[in-house]
């Protein structure tokens, strides 16, 4: 008897390439086996026994020797196996399944194995996956020749044939799949699909006893051997992730735990295989690897180290014995990118207890120096590496290519730290699979495929997909020609047997379930696939042929085919994202790196570049590119992934190594681009969250990266021409592409606008650089337009696919179809485009899942893809000569690929944030005013241009608010151009109509509709206005028109009256200039003819304070300039424009004495070439300034060198106020750049010419009450004391040599009446004369005769206006005609108006300086502005209407139509307090001025801008399109008229009967000629045939009647919502008081609140979406399943269910916000200022009434800080407030604190204390939210300790929103925070906006 006895060997040397696994446990634990157990096998002569310990096996000659495992004993066995396989034995001996349970790793597998070949046993072995179904463990159908058959699958094989059924991976599999073999476990017994009945052995063998084997044949009665065994292998499911056990099916299984090998047995062997290192250094290792598989570590959340993988980290070290301990722990167990900072700190700690910490200093660099095959043997390479000036060569697996030198490609550029990770690499690759770990675009695929070419490897690329099930990674179903069903085996398996290098490409994607499929191939090199094949490690084949002595055909017949020794893995995955729950489908990624992971693999990061290296990375590979710009976008990059700032790490993720390149090599074509331009693209930040973009655009600025604006921008011309075969779009031309099939080539109605084109010009340029272009916009803005005319203009023929919710992969590259019992596959329009070379356009591609669309990733990466059929896709032509199943790539394929914006309300999925940077991406945004102007008209070329203008505004304002989150809904020019269309066709519906098609969608939403209302009628859209409200002013007639007197101008040659003047010039003398800021506001313009149509046009807030004073304004042209006085400063605006500009010049008119000058400043603005430059006169001080609005240039002119004495006078001028005149300047002619001077009471005037930078002074002999320039030679002027009338002549053109001679000549007026000198009462001062004459036709019509003659309009106190025919040129005596008043304006009672009078302080000591008064010539019309109290307002209203409150009326006296009439102005919303002063400048409460040719201006007190329509003309003009826009509703019911053919009559309608008496008829429906009846003729009813008219008065029943809803409805309705709010009230036991308080604040925010639950209630849908359940047995066909349809079975269906979590993965934990209230006294002492506390208030309120029943998704609560402290608890998180009455409370508490606190600040502790208590709470996300005044200048505290703050920890988003405070702090602050964390409230009313951006922008994003 030969007894060979295998012994526990101690140094026996372990095979140096076999990859198996260990672990240690803790000591102690096995502290029971105290007996060594001995395996020996005995051989007798009743054949072999198998001895461990003392229990014996006999064993049995294997029927099919090939099933029995091979090579797995070691020769060493350790003493913890033996005990384990003796347990295993006494089961098998006692027929009892058996568990083996235990943490991940190949140990388990291991001694399973072991056993069987120790028994000699025939192994089934099926690895469980989520995909395994009921088919795969029992019985498959399969075709042969046109009939299904049933063939046997693993458990029923076993069970008929003997053997032993291993599985492995139970946690995997979904639970109601294994319950199948719970009765083949229990009772031995399983009826299967074809009828026949497995039967246990025993009652199998009673009942052949009594009936022959035949019988039982028939009944179909099958044995089940007694040596069948199921050995299940499994992890504990509540510690690692997976299903539960059933259990029913757990009682069927004997368990036994087997856990890692014990600490010495583990050393032994780690020792025998690293014979070269020191001892201490191993157990080092192994005390690390146990610590880190402890109780505690696992409690910490520290995933299990991967024990088994010590052992070839020990070969690996063996060979390198430099490598230091620590990297070895970094590829084994990569803790920097699995845990977070407590886990990595953790570990550290672990490392340096056991003195592993080594890698502080920085690895020896490294370099590959040479790698060539080995000679004698094939597939090896010796590989010599120089680590540290010392030369290493070792051997390691090579493919069968030939290997290419280092550093030798042209498209891979070594850089120091890549170098170094290709030696790393290269060192693990000598012992294991390999994954390298990096974010995307950082390089890893270009690393891969470098790795690969060195060692001459072949890649076969797999990408992994989410979806992907077993069978796509291991076989597919396909049929044979014939019909019959066979296997195809993957890439993955063709990889395996022909020795390639396996490129799993996203294993971060594919499910956890799915991968385990691989775990055996990794560790053991064996696989076992679906149709029985079994794939053996290289030895275990070669041991196996010699055993059996079987040749390789032999073994293929069997089915058994070898891995190729040179076979590796290398996965690449992106960076586990630390703390995501595992399942999370969110686009932030997932945890995936687990414990079963970390055995198969041995990891590399992939770290990002270092500047430098990545600066010659980029020269290398784009050699052109301007260093410069290179260089600002490095810094801006690194800059960005430096921060700890989620929000600019998101950005960085844009800007990966990729981008950068793609970037560089468009730069290095077209150097003249900006990289800001490049950048903003790269990151698509048009349509980033407003703080992202905030933070993107101060990193730039921060990298001073400006964009500069194109200056050609507006000039150039955006055109596109095809011209000789070549397409020119701007400055980039292409040549035109010749299709073969010219079908497939878009056209499309296009018309061309600038910003399309610059689109189209961009994508053209990024098209010949051969990019795969991603257009994102919203929807409506024309991405498919501009595409389609894209391709037409290239002429390139286009595949379009259309994605959405239900796309899989196999839709998108073949749909298969069945034909005759044969499967073919269809091409999808992706895989005809590569092959014909068409152009790809992929439609909303945000639809589809991106774990759909990730799969474009490779083709467009690698060019290569593998379809559903086994035909793949290559790029290169020379790889695909001499391969089957080949499409190449045609070289013109390109995709273009449009998706909507990320975000809400779109909800789709973040196509941009998965695959943005493969492509290059263009934002398509809606066209610019002007250019969508342009558009409108062609599509509408009858609508009027005032109409497409209201439209363009009005959606442009729209689209702004929907940007700033206001709105949810972006509107887009789709929709505008409908409504144009509809214009268009229709001119005769009103354009308020009309816009209701696009937003009755809305008109469910009351905040929305208000929203929208109140921007439609701020551009004038009439929505909701009645064609009936018309709101004109009352007309008055005009008195008869008179002629009063003549003008005489005295000529003779008597010397007294023809006075000569001397006249000299001088320079000026110009002082500065000085730049002062020129401040531009946003202008809220708003047209008034919204609701109700009246005389005023527009009017908008000039944004003053309201202590200022108005005291002039001025128009020229569109332009509208307004002075202040208090202080002095100038605003200016354009009638239609955007912004306000404004010049505060404070300091150049300071308040000097005591606050008791009073100035008083008139404007001229200045005319061609000086435009945009205004003088400016300040009429006490007489000081002349020229001011440029442009550049901000101050300059101040001194007219005459000895008036700059103002010192001397200084004592006088101010103290004696009235005695003295001011200074006046006429501005009549200042368009003409000259402008005159002149002082009240002096006798001397100074005319400034601006050009030539002269005065020329005149001399009069007289002295002066005022001047007239009523021509530009010729002067009206008026003596002081006497109102004598002169008039000045003067040479045209006053040159300095010849100082012309200016003549006086005296007027006199003499009345009709006495023909001689005029009484002294009758003369008059005109308030205004023009300076030009009124049109001939308006003279006769204002005259009643037909004449032509000049004149001058003039208009005085006594008259309403007076024309003076032949005045000026005519010297004969010109007749003066008049309209006088029925009383003199200046005799009228100021008191009499007690009110107004009350407003404005007392009576007046003065007259005002502005008359208020103005001539428009063309409308023939004088308007002028008056006080209340000098208007008949009897007149104007009925007795017993109260007249409104008005600031003044606007008189307007029209000639043309002889009728005056009175336009009240609306009181002014603020007065300045000082009230004296304000009744010097004017005597109404407005300044008025002339606009355009039929307008004035008014501005009011307040600053209130409105302008007016008053020339009869115009106003007639605007009437009628205001009432088209609102259309055509004459009340005419609308009939529906059908016309027939047939001559025979309509009956319905009749015509009546007719009344004899022709008695009057209303109503009613029986006689003919009624009026408002129905179905019978007559006039104004509904339904008759046609109008019959017999006289009568109509009565029509209006429109609005008919819309009308009964008032009693209505009352009934206000009643029950006023019960049900006071049930409420009484529920909640609230006063009505109390609840009016609340409704202010919350009604000041019920918009943000309403917007926000909008988007929480869509994202919590979008969180529900459904998935896709497979393998079901009713739904949908599923694609993947058509075969095992074929062949009949069931469960091919797949339907939408919820997704049930999978067990053992985290729950979604709520998200924690925090908002920290600044309640401290500042806050109510300020709040009387700009209701700062106020605003706060209402911001917590829509905190708490947002976030209300949302309490799983949110936790809240809010905290004040204030002077006492700085956590003053306002909501409890577990407490939050459920209602009005509790939420007030809240209110009341902050208002009572901030009341009675101490005064201080604690701003800083707050926020700190907030970031570290909510840092420590369990959270999906943190947010802080600080709401402050802190002046923090004022308490000494440094902003940018505040930044560090804000970010001090990474976990916690933090917000601060300060209330502004005094001048540009604030701005200064938000300088020095951080960009997108810190927000100026300068105006409160923001508070709640802000707080809703910060909501929408980050929380909401990705809940």
């Amino acid at each position: 008897m030969q007894g060979q006895i295998l012994c526990r060997g101690t140094a026996a040397a372990v095979a140096a390439r076999r990859m198996r696994t260990i672990l240690g446990s803790v000591l102690g634990r096995d502290g029971w086996m105290w007996r060594s157990h001995e395996v020996k096998l005995l051989n007798t002569s009743s054949g072999e026994t198998v001895k461990i310990g003392e229990i014996s096996y006999k064993l049995k000659t294997p029927r099919n020797p090939e099933l029995v495992p091979v090579k797995h004993i070691s020769d060493s066995l350790p003493q913890t196996v033996a005990q384990h396989l003796r347990w295993i034995m006494q089961k098998d001996l006692l027929g009892q399944d058996v568990f083996l349970i235990g943490p991940p790793g190949p140990l388990r597998r291991s001694i399973a194995m072991q056993y069987l070949e120790l028994t000699k046993r025939e192994v089934e072995y099926v690895a469980l996956s989520r995909d395994t179904t009921e088919t795969d463990l029992k019985q498959r159908r399969e075709i042969r020749s046109g009939t299904a058959f049933y063939i046997d699958q693993c458990a029923v094989r076993a069970a008929t044939q003997g053997r032993v059924l291993v599985l492995e991976g139970l946690e995997k599999a979904e639970r109601n799949v294994l319950p199948v073999l719970n009765n083949l476990l229990e009772n031995r017994e399983m009826q299967l699909e074809d009828g026949r009945f497995l039967m246990s052995a025993e009652r199998y063998d009673k009942l052949l006893q009594e009936h022959t084997k035949e019988e039982l044949d028939s009944w179909k009665i099958v044995r089940v051997s007694e040596d069948f065994r199921v050995i299940a292998l499994g992890l504990p499911v509540p510690k690692y992730k997976g299903n539960p056990l059933d259990p029913p099916l757990r009682s069927r299984f004997q368990a036994r735990d087997i856990y890692y090998l014990p600490f010495k047995d583990q050393l032994e062997l780690l020792y025998s295989a690293g014979p070269n290192i020191a001892a201490e250094r191993v157990s080092q290792l192994l005390s690390l690897a146990t610590t880190l598989c402890s109780q505690e570590s696992s409690n910490m959340g520290l995933p299990d180290f991967p024990v088994d993988n010590l052992l070839p980290a020990i070969h690996m070290l063996n060979a390198f014995p430099m490598l230091s301990s620590q990297q070895l722990v970094q590829r084994l167990y990569p803790y920097n990118s699995i845990l977070g900072k407590e886990g990595r700190t953790a570990v550290e700690g672990v490392l340096s207890r056991f003195e592993i910490l080594d890698g502080r200093r920085q690895p020896a660099p490294s370099t590959i120096v040479d790698v060539s095959m080995t000679k004698d043997l094939g597939g090896r390479a010796d590989v010599t590496l120089r680590v540290a000036d010392k030369d290493a060569t070792f051997q390691v697996p090579a493919g069968t290519k030939e290997p290419r030198p280092p550093s030798s490609s042209p498209n891979f550029i070594s850089t120091p730290s890549h170098a170094q990770l290709m030696c790393d690499m290269m060192q693990s690759h000598l012992v294991k699979d390999i994954c390298l770990i990096g974010a995307k675009g950082c390089g890893k695929s270009v690393i891969a495929r470098e790795f690969a070419e060195l060692l001459g490897y072949s890649i076969e690329p797999v990408m992994l997909y989410q979806d992907m099930t077993a069978r796509d990674l291991l076989q597919q179903r396909y049929t044979l020609p014939n019909g019959d069903t066979a296997w195809r085996p993957s890439p993955l398996v063709t990889a395996a047997i022909e020795g390639k290098l396996l490129l799993l490409d996203g294993i971060h994607r594919v499910n956890l379930g799915t991968l385990a499929v691989l775990s055996r191939l990794l560790h053991d090199r064996e696989l076992d696939l679906y149709d029985g094949t079994r794939l053996l490690r290289w030895d275990r084949y070669q041991t196996l042929k010699e055993h059996l002595e079987f040749s390789d055909e032999q073994l293929q017949e069997r089915s058994i085919f070898p891995i190729h020794p040179s076979f590796r893995v290398l996965a690449l995955a992106e960076p586990p994202v630390v703390g995501a729950s595992t399942n999370s489908s969110s686009s932030r990624g997932q945890q995936w790196l687990g414990p079963e992971l970390l055995t198969m693999f041995l990891y590399h990061t992939v770290s990002p570049l270092a500047k430098a290296e990545e600066m010659s990375l980029i020269q290398g590979l784009s050699p052109n590119v301007p260093t410069e710009a290179a260089e600002q976008l490095l810094h801006l990059t690194h800059s960005l992934r430096k921060t700890n700032d989620p929000t600019a790490q998101s950005l960085a993720s844009s800007l990966s190594t990729r981008q950068l390149l793609r970037i560089c090599r468009r730069l290095s074509q077209y150097p003249e681009e900006s990289v800001a331009h490049a950048v903003n693209k790269a990151c698509l930040s048009r349509f980033l969250p407003s703080l992202a973009r905030a933070s993107l655009e101060k990193s730039l600025a921060n990298c001073s990266i400006q964009d500069a604006p194109d200056p050609a921008e507006h000039t150039r011309d955006y055109s596109c021409m095809v011209k000789d075969g070549v397409l020119t779009i701007g400055n980039v031309s292409a040549p035109i592409y010749t299709p073969n099939e010219k079908l497939k080539v878009p056209d499309v109605l296009f018309y061309d606008n600038p910003q399309h084109m610059m689109v189209m010009e961009d994508m053209l340029k990024d098209f010949l650089l051969g990019e795969h272009l991603l257009l994102v916009g919203n929807q409506g803005v024309g991405k498919n337009k501009i595409v389609d005319r894209f391709l037409h203009l290239l002429n390139r023929p286009r595949e379009y696919l259309q994605l959405h919710r239900d796309t899989t992969v196999q839709t998108l590259t073949l749909q298969p179809s069945v034909r005759d019992g044969i499967i073919t596959y269809e091409d999808s329009p992706l895989v005809k485009a590569v092959k014909l070379g068409h152009i790809l356009v992929i439609d909303e591609a945000d639809k589809a899942p991106t774990n759909v669309t990730c799969i474009l990733k490779t083709l467009v990466e690698s060019g290569e893809m593998i379809l559903a059929d086994g035909r793949r896709i290559i790029s290169d032509p020379r790889e695909a000569t001499g391969r089957p199943n080949t499409i190449v790539m045609h070289p013109d394929f390109r995709m273009l690929v449009l998706a909507n914006r990320p975000g809400f309300p779109f909800l789709g999925n973040d196509f941009f944030g998965a695959l943005g940077d493969i492509f290059s991406c263009h934002a398509v945004d809606n066209p610019k005013p002007q250019a969508e102007l342009a558009m409108l008209k062609q599509y509408g070329p009858d609508v009027p241009d005032a109409t497409l203008q209201k439209l363009v505004a009005a959606f442009g304002e729209l689209r702004s608010m929907a940007d700033q989150g206001t709105i949810t809904y972006p509107y887009s020019t789709r929709e505008v151009v409908n409504i144009v269309k509809h214009l268009q066709k229709f001119p005769g519906e009103g354009l308020a109509n009309v816009v209701r098609n696009v937003f009755d969608f809305d008109s469910y939403n009351k905040d929305m509709r208000e929203v929208l209302i109140e921007a439609l009628h701020k551009h004038g859209i009439p929505i909701g206005a009645k064609p009936s409200s018309v709101n004109l002013a009352k007309e008055l007639p005009l008195p008869e028109v008179r002629m009063t007197g003549y003008w005489i101008t005295n000529q003779g040659g008597n010397a007294r009256r023809k006075l000569l003047c001397p006249t000299e010039t001088h320079p000026i003398d110009i002082k500065g200039p000085v730049f002062l800021r020129v401040q531009g506001y946003p202008c809220n313009r708003q047209e008034s003819r919204a609701l109700s149509f009246s005389e005023e046009k527009a009017h908008w807030q000039i944004p003053m304070n309201e202590v200022n004073i108005i005291c002039d304004v001025t128009t020229k042209d569109d332009v509208l300039y307004v002075a202040t006085c208090n202080p002095v400063s100038l605003y200016s605006m354009k009638e239609r424009g955007e912004t306000i500009q404004c010049m505060e010049l404070y300091d150049i008119f300071p308040r000097t004495i005591s606050g008791v000058w009073q100035p008083f400043v008139t404007i001229a603005p200045l005319g061609s070439p000086l435009d945009g430059q205004v003088v400016l006169h300040e009429e006490q001080s007489n000081t002349v300034l020229h001011l440029d609005l442009v550049t901000g240039a101050v300059r101040r002119l001194t007219l005459s060198p000895d008036s700059d004495q103002p010192a001397t006078r200084a004592s006088n001028w101010w103290s004696s106020k009235e005695q003295q005149g001011g200074h006046k300047m006429c501005r009549d002619f200042a368009h003409k750049n000259w402008l005159l001077f002149y002082k009240e009471d002096g006798n001397q005037l100074e005319v400034l010419d601006v050009l030539e930078g002269r005065v020329h002074s005149i001399s009069l002999p007289i002295n002066l009450k005022s001047v007239f320039l009523v021509a530009e030679d010729r002067w009206l002027l008026i003596e002081s004391n006497t109102n004598k009338k002169f008039l000045l002549t003067k040479p045209m053109h006053m040159a300095a040599e010849d100082s012309g001679v200016c003549q006086l000549h005296s007027i006199s007026e003499d009345s009709v009446s006495s023909g001689h000198g005029a009484s002294s009462a009758e003369v008059s001062v005109p308030q205004t004369l023009s300076s030009e004459q009124l049109p001939n036709e308006n003279l006769s019509a204002a005259l009643d005769q037909k004449i032509v003659s000049p004149n001058r309009l003039l208009a005085d106190t006594g008259s309403f206006a007076q024309v003076v025919v032949g005045f000026p040129d005519l010297m004969s005596p010109n007749e003066v005609y008049s309209f006088k008043r029925p009383v003199d304006l200046s005799v009228m009672k100021s008191s009499e108006s007690g009110a107004h009078m009350f407003l404005r302080g007392g009576l007046r000591s003065s007259s005002a300086k502005q008359a208020n008064c103005v001539s428009l010539l063309s409308a023939n019309q004088v308007v002028r502005a008056l006080p209340p109290n000098k208007v008949p307002l009897r007149e104007i209203y009925p007795k017993d209407v109260t007249p409104p409150m008005t600031a003044a009326y606007l008189e307007v006296t029209d000639l043309n139509s002889k009728k005056v009439k009175y336009i009240p102005v609306p009181r002014s919303v603020t007065v300045s307090p000082y009230t004296t002063w304000l009744s010097k400048v004017s005597e109404s409460d407005v300044i008025i001025a002339p606009l355009g040719s039929g307008g004035v201006v008014t501005v009011d007190m307040g600053g209130y801008v409105r302008l007016w329509e008053t020339g009869l003309d115009t106003l007639q003009r605007s009437l009628m399109e205001w009432r088209n826009m609102i259309g055509t509703e004459d009340g005419r019911p609308v009939q529906i008229t059908i016309q027939r053919d047939s001559g025979l009559d309509v009956s319905a309608p009749k015509h009546g009967k007719i009344d004899a008496n022709n008695a009057p008829h209303v109503g009613g429906n029986q006689w003919a000629g009624g009026t408002g009846g129905r179905d019978t003729a007559g006039l104004g009813g509904k339904g008759g045939p046609y109008r019959l008219d017999a006289g009568h008065k109509v009565y029509q029943v209006s429109q609005a009647e008919k819309d009308a809803v009964p008032e009693e409805v209505r009352r009934a309705a206000r009643e029950m919502a006023e019960k049900a709010f006071k049930e409420r009230l009484k529920e909640i036991d609230m006063s009505e008081y109390d609840a009016a308080t609340y409704e202010r604040f919350s009604a000041a925010v019920r918009r943000q609140v309403q917007s926000l639950r909008i988007i929480l209630d869509n994202l919590q849908a979008k969180g529900k979406e459904r998935q896709w359940l497979k393998n079901q047995a009713l739904g949908e066909l599923d694609d993947a399943k058509i075969i095992d349809g074929l062949t009949g079975e069931k469960a091919i269906y797949k339907r939408r269910g919820e997704l049930e979590p999978e067990l053992g993965s985290p729950q979604q934990k709520p998200k924690r916000l925090r908002v920290l209230a600044d309640v401290s006294g500042s806050m109510y002492r300020f709040n009387g200022v700009d209701g700062r506390l106020e605003r706060s208030m209402e911001a917590v309120c829509m905190v708490m009434e947002a976030l209300e029943n949302y309490e799983h998704k949110f936790k809240y609560d809010i905290v004040g800080h204030s002077g006492d402290s700085y956590d003053i608890e306002l909501v409890r998180a577990d407490k939050v407030p459920k209602d009005n009455k509790q939420r007030l409370k809240v209110l009341k508490t902050m208002h009572a604190h901030s009341q009675f606190c101490m005064s201080g600040d604690y701003t800083l502790e707050g926020t700190e204390a907030s970031i570290k208590e909510l840092a420590r709470e369990e959270a999906d996300e943190h947010f802080v939210v600080v709401l402050s005044d802190a002046n923090l200048e004022r308490y000494g505290i440094q902003p940018e300790r505040f930044a560090r703050v804000l970010t001090s920890d990474p976990q916690v988003n933090a917000f601060a929103i300060f209330i502004g405070s005094l001048g540009d702090q604030a701005e200064r602050l938000q300088k020095t925070l951080p960009a997108g964390r810190s927000f100026v409230a300068m105006d409160t009313k923001q508070i709640p906006q802000i707080l809703q951006q910060i909501f929408t922008s980050t929380m909401l994003s990705n809940a």
